[in-house]
């Protein structure tokens, strides 16, 4: 059994007991949210929403929050002596899919 399910603007697929990165959410840690099912399979027969998949339900438990891995941007202009160097760490919320039910 596996969904499709939409979180900040991006899709992912999930099945029960996964744990993804998504974009960051304001939920606290421990909070249940349910996420938008677009794709829905039981192994059997699979269920395409247009756009979502009425009546299915992906739960999700917020575990965790944090930052991504540093990238450095830098930017610069040849033989003009501009540079500008920048970081940046994206943030995160790590979910936990508890159930998915149709």
């Amino acid at each position: 059994m596996f969904a499709i399910v939409q979180c900040g603007g991006k899709q992912y697929k999930v099945s029960e007991n996964d744990i993804i990165s998504v974009e960051k959410i304001t939920n606290a840690v421990g909070e249940k949210i349910n996420l938008d099912v677009m794709l829905y399979s039981d192994g059997k027969t699979v269920v395409a929403g247009n756009p979502l998949v009425s009546g299915a339900v992906c739960e999700a438990e917020v575990v965790a929050h944090g930052k991504g891995d540093k990238i450095v941007v830098f930017k610069y202009k040849p033989k003009k002596n501009e540079r500008k160097k920048q970081g940046h760490r994206q943030p995160f919320t790590q979910l936990k899919i508890t159930s998915i039910k149709k």
